[in-house]
């Protein structure tokens, strides 16, 4: 971009800025809540709370199942932490 461009594109500066900014904030946020560390300490947790008869059997089953999609899924576009390409077709 020349000069000129540079000098159009000024103004926008600040809201490329922020937008850079949200989509860090979004990544680590991401990251933190699909860390499979984190999701067996809350499994371990929900386990204990039902030992301990602070939840039923049905609060168990939905929050584990929802643990364990958290774990099995991964960020939605999950690909950034492969080398680009798309996971191959599975029975290949």
């Amino acid at each position: 971009m020349g000069l000129i461009g540079e000098l159009l594109a000024l103004p926008l500066a600040p809201a490329r800025g922020t937008l850079w900014v949200l989509r860090q904030v979004v990544s680590e946020a991401e990251r933190q809540y699909y860390d499979p560390s984190a999701i067996t300490q809350e499994l371990a947790l929900l386990t204990e709370r039902l030992d301990a008869g602070e939840i039923d059997e049905d609060e168990f089953d939905r929050r584990e199942d929802e643990l364990l999609a958290r774990l099995g899924h991964g960020p939605v576009g999950g690909v950034a932490e492969t080398d680009g390409r798309p996971p191959a077709p599975s029975g290949q």
